[in-house]
């Protein structure tokens, strides 16, 4: 019988970690940052390019974002790019001079190297 305790107790313990590890998991994904909340904040700004940068003087809160979606944006870039021909930098700039007008007021942008608000 005694035993049998220490092995309930075992996975009870063992249980109690993958719970507590599960929960710091989503707790963490819960606060972090998405791409329209850290706009709004004026976190990321929108460069010409079709990249995203963090404007002058607003700390790095948003920098894994910013990696995360530059690297996804570069993937799709490069794809449209050999799709239809023209270099990854082109399909940059058309996109981002396609997606432009719905950027909310307000959205840092860098253009031609000057941070302004939209």
């Amino acid at each position: 019988m005694h035993m049998f305790k220490t092995y309930r107790l075992a996975t009870l313990a063992k249980t109690f970690v993958l719970f507590l590890t599960l929960f710091a998991a989503s707790a963490a994904s819960a606060f972090a940052l998405d791409l329209d909340t850290a706009r709004a904040k004026g976190l990321i700004g929108e460069v010409d390019d079709g990249y995203i940068a963090i404007p002058p003087g607003k700390g790095g809160e948003a920098q894994q974002l910013v990696e995360t979606v530059n690297q996804e944006r570069r993937a799709v870039y490069i794809d449209i790019a050999k799709k239809n021909g023209i270099s990854v930098e082109v399909t940059g700039q058309r996109t981002f001079e396609k997606r432009y007008p719905a950027f909310p007021a307000g959205t840092w942008v860098k253009i031609k190297g000057a941070w302004s608000q939209k």
